[in-house]
């Protein structure tokens, strides 16, 4: 009974400490035949994309949903004025 308690604690822990999943956004999508026929948006690179439809057919194009992730933001007036 304490083995299968602690076995359950465990596992109830390493629940509770995993990171949820996240989805990856990229930049381009490949679309596969004539548009019909599936759709790919996990490609970072043009040529990454056509390297993918090359000889299967399709062609690539930017996903629509594309966010950057977040860069520097810009320094303000104040802030650019007075360095030390």
């Amino acid at each position: 009974m304490r083995l299968l308690l602690f076995i359950l604690g465990m596992c109830v822990g390493i629940a509770c400490t995993e990171r949820p999943a996240e989805a990856q956004n990229y930049p381009w999508c490949a679309i596969y035949g004539t548009g019909f026929e599936g759709t790919n948006c996990g490609f970072t690179t043009f040529q990454q994309c056509l390297n993918t439809v090359t000889g299967i057919g399709g062609f690539c194009e930017p996903n629509t949903q594309y966010q950057p992730p977040p860069g520097p933001y810009p320094l303000t007036k104040v802030q650019r004025r007075y360095r030390y």
